[in-house]
């Protein structure tokens, strides 16, 4: 221990002798506008005796008289006396060797290595050679004569990511490496050579998620250091998932907000950091840098996650936030300032060209005093919602002529801090959601409030007895204003009740910090943006918008719930074949109709019994299943009852020998359990993109079902036969004895 602001940046154990290790401490703060590298409390400290007593290594050993910052350490396995350390410090950041295990050091270069020690610092060597030195930057860069001199070994846009922090070489195969950076895991099998990555890590961190309306509905997000991108929520295709390749990029950059416009989802616009706003075209694949410029000089202060949005009653106007509002009404051409500084202005806080300490690191991370949210009421044309990162709300009724800040009104939150999200209510007009957070600061309660009074007062929602971790989102049910969902750092809440209860989603769901969700209205998805394990879809939230509209469905036997319309999508060609576990490939919506109902209690196999009538009430498949307690799901593949062969069949057989698909038009799905039953409603609907007309699909359907039609006629001529067979087997037995019949019996059986 050193101080209260220092903390272990790197550690290396001699491979020949257990008790030495090697300690590099780091002096570092951060705060949400600034961040200091370098302090007293910055050195490198050894121990021989296994901790017992350490010794801080200095000026004495050869090492610079100066004020340390990061610090990077590795110790050659092939010869533990050669000791390196990547050292940020002034008057420049330089590469160090020691030759007799770290009593004495030289300076060896410092001419490529250290370009962001706040972001990365390490330093690697050959286990096999002690003169073979990587440095993990930006790059990765090689130096092959003891740290002297480094090359670059990438080229930097030559397929392998930037941004390396975890850099692991084979100690028995010093050609295998992993390298860690901000693309994923890449592995070598060449000492840097050549890279394979490694696609098959869902790992994904998304800052912001959207949906358009397409058929099927795609998705979007912006990535941390990986751009922006749009891709399907599912997709109608036999045996498909949802593959890297259905991915297309929309921005480039870290990636945050993306919102498709409503006129036309081929376009869209994206974010990069530091309020890079990009208009971009999907299908050329053209984007085009829409970033508002200061037109008299005065600087704009743009968040690394800067606010973005799209107006409801006018959808040629888009706004964009620094410390202003930013207002454009031809997609982003042109802009106008349509309100003063809404944030509190304080220069202490915008010294961001003097960040990072020994190493200025200006990234726009550290940008402050900006706006991160602009909403636009869909409710009442002239309202918008701001927030910002220093604790703001402000409002304005009439189009950004005026302005009120009402962030005094909200009670029990600390000053100044970070307005994450603020939601327009779809109910009523003066109803809004704020979510607001300050772990930044060290502070990990969760912050939801309401207000139904255009922000003149405030209800609390969330605090840390209702959910686990800092809040980050919010919404609210587009149809049923009960239903509420929360994300916060640690995972997906719920509340059926208007936010009087909560309670965590954790049926095939990670502990994850959610940071941004959506509904897709036209099929009731509910679409998680997570930093960390990429996006999360929960199909059809209908059941619990019954149960938030409706408790006293939790008393009946059982209750079907509303299936709503189900799209009988054009499969294709089967996707039998990907890229093996060396992809990922995501779970594809299942194909059919989700069927919902909910049981007081649980039942046995084949307790619970769904049937789906036509218009005419014929009964065209039946589904038996078994109920846990609560809400259940049945897929209906809009098949109707497929036909049988002898013997076991076989995979093709079994496609074969399926129901034929069903015609569209209106169902009826019935659920029952013992005596007790329900029934609504259900539409199949053409897929749009179908090319095939009516007439010719009735025709197919007719004939498979003619095809199923002859095929159960010909399994129940083989059941007459096979039973008649059976029962000769079985009068077998009582002939035996007499000669004559038993002569005609084996006649028979031949």
């Amino acid at each position: 221990y050193t101080n209260t602001s220092t903390g272990v940046a790197d550690m290396v154990m001699d491979p020949s002798n257990p008790n030495k290790i090697m300690v590099a401490m780091w002096e570092y703060r951060r705060w949400p506008w600034f961040m200091n590298s370098g302090g007293p409390g910055s050195a490198i400290h050894v121990t021989s005796d296994g901790g017992a007593t350490w010794q801080k290594l200095g000026a004495a050993n050869g090492l610079p008289d100066e004020t340390f910052g990061r610090i990077g350490l590795a110790i050659a396995h092939s010869s533990p006396n050669v000791v390196y350390a990547n050292i940020e410090t002034k008057p420049e950041n330089a590469m160090w060797r020691s030759d007799n295990g770290g009593m004495s050091w030289r300076k060896t270069t410092a001419q490529g290595v250290g370009d962001r020690p706040f972001y990365y610092a390490d330093v690697e060597v050959d286990p096999s050679n002690e003169n073979r030195v990587y440095h993990i930057a930006t790059t990765l860069s090689l130096s092959e004569d003891g740290g002297k001199s480094f090359k670059p070994m990438l080229d930097f846009f030559g397929g392998v990511h930037s941004d390396h922090h975890a850099f692991w070489i084979n100690p028995d195969n010093s050609n295998h490496i992993l390298d860690g950076n901000d693309g994923g895991i890449y592995a070598s099998y060449d000492k840097g050579k050549t890279w394979r990555f490694h696609h098959n890590l869902p790992v994904g961190q998304f800052y912001h998620i959207n949906v358009d309306n397409e058929m099927p509905y795609n998705v979007y997000g912006g990535m941390q250091d990986n751009g922006s991108w749009a891709g399907p929520g599912y997709k109608f295709a036999l045996f498909g998932k949802i593959n890297n390749t259905d991915w297309k990029t929309v921005g480039f950059g870290d990636g945050f907000d993306v919102i498709p416009d409503p006129r036309d989802s081929r376009y869209g616009y994206s974010m990069a950091q530091g309020g890079d706003f990009q208009r971009y075209d999907r299908h050329t694949g053209l984007v085009q840098n829409i970033k508002p410029q200061s037109t008299d000089g005065t600087e704009l202060r743009f968040n690394w996650d800067a606010a973005m949005n799209v107006d409801p009653f006018d959808k040629n106007v888009v706004y964009g936030g620094s410390q202003f509002v930013h207002r454009s009404t031809d997609s982003g051409n042109s802009w106008t300032i349509i309100s003063p500084d809404l944030t509190t202005d304080d220069p202490e806080k915008q010294k961001q060209h003097e960040s990072g300490g020994l190493t200025i690191d200006d990234s726009t991370a550290e940008n402050f005093t900006t706006i991160l949210v602009i909403e636009p009421s869909s409710l009442e044309q002239g309202l918008i919602w701001v927030g910002t990162d220093d604790g703001n709300v402000q409002i304005t009724r009439d189009g950004g002529n005026t302005w009120t800040n009402v962030a005094k009104n909200i009670k029990g939150v600390a000053a100044n801090s970070w307005v994450t999200q603020i939601k327009h209510s779809k109910f009523n007009k003066g109803e809004a959601f704020a979510v607001i957070e300050d772990h930044r600061r060290d502070n990990w309660e969760p912050y939801v409030y309401r207000t139904k009074d255009y922000g003149r007062s405030w209800q609390r929602l969330v605090d840390g007895n209702d959910v686990w971790g800092f809040a980050l989102s919010f919404v609210q049910d587009l149809e049923e204003p009960n239903l509420m969902f929360v994300g916060t750092e640690f995972g997906l809440y719920f509340s059926i009740n208007g936010g009087q209860s909560w309670q965590q989603w954790k049926k095939d769901f990670p502990t994850v910090a959610v940071k941004d969700m959506v509904i897709q209205p036209r099929e009731h998805d509910l679409v998680v943006g997570t930093f960390g394990r990429s996006i999360w879809i929960l199909d059809d939230i209908r059941p619990l918008r019954e149960l938030a509209a409706n408790k006293s469905i939790m008393q009946k036997t059982v209750h079907m719930f509303e299936p709503g319309d189900t799209y009988l999508g054009v499969v294709g060609f089967p996707e039998f074949f990907g890229g093996a576990s060396e992809s990922f490939a995501g779970k594809n919506k299942e194909q059919g109709a989700l069927l919902n109902y909910y049981a007081k209690e649980g039942t046995k196999k084949n307790g619970v019994v769904i049937e789906i009538s036509n218009a005419e009430g014929e009964v065209v498949r039946e589904i038996k299943t078994m109920a846990k307690p609560g809400v259940n799901r049945v897929v209906w593949d809009l098949k109707t009852r497929g036909s049988m062969v002898p013997g076991k069949p076989d995979m093709f057989t079994l496609f074969l020998m399926g129901g034929a698909n069903v015609f569209y038009g209106d169902y009826t799905v019935k659920v029952k359990i013992g005596e007790a039953s329900d029934s609504k409603g259900i539409t199949i609907l053409k897929d749009p993109k179908t090319p095939i007309s009516d007439e010719d699909f009735k025709t197919n359907l007719d004939r498979k079902v003619t095809f199923n039609k002859s095929a159960d006629m010909l399994m129940g001529t083989y059941k007459k036969v096979d039973g008649a067979i059976k029962s000769l087997e079985r009068a077998k037995s009582f002939v035996e004895k007499d000669t004559t019949i038993k002569a005609e019996h084996e006649k028979m059986m031949k």
